[in-house]
């Protein structure tokens, strides 16, 4: 089944279950992706793949961490728990992230398959990682995991 069709199906489980904890997340969901299917169709794309999907599931995680981090600084409680809850909500389509001591041993070993000794060469040891774990890793974490094993 297409990740497309399994939030739908969650956000009709919701909405009979009047989940309000769930629903209006996924509501963002299916409309960020009604947006980019637009957008894609002006473009002349037909259909949006799993991969683009998950693309946008990133992006949307992404900008509730960046918007929990100043949530933190400003001491708003409410809306922090808020934007985690919503990050749960949307983390159940993305495959599991691997942990911090996983990604540091792939890293590791990017680093030696790919011959890297400077911060030159970290953008061989990115497109590896890149190439096999893509959905797996958050390469926030990874630039700075190499950064530091490089130097």
């Amino acid at each position: 089944m297409s990740l497309k069709k399994q939030i739908d199906e969650k956000l009709n489980e919701a909405l009979k279950a009047k989940d309000k904890s769930t629903y209006p997340t996924l509501r963002l969901v299916v409309s960020a992706i009604k947006d980019a299917e637009i957008a894609a169709r002006t473009k002349g794309q037909k259909e949006m793949v799993d991969s683009d999907i998950m693309a946008i599931l990133k992006k949307m995680i992404k900008q509730r961490n960046e918007s929990c981090e100043v949530y933190k600084k400003a001491g708003r409680k409410e809306l922090l728990e808020n934007e985690i809850k919503e990050i749960n909500v949307i983390s159940n389509f993305l495959p599991k992230q691997l942990s911090d001591e996983e990604t540091k041993k792939l890293c590791q070993e990017a680093i030696k398959f790919s011959g890297a000794s400077s911060m030159k060469d970290m953008g061989k040891v990115m497109g590896i990682l890149k190439s096999k774990h893509a959905d797996t890793l958050d390469f926030s974490k990874v630039s700075s995991l190499i950064k530091e094993l490089l130097n």
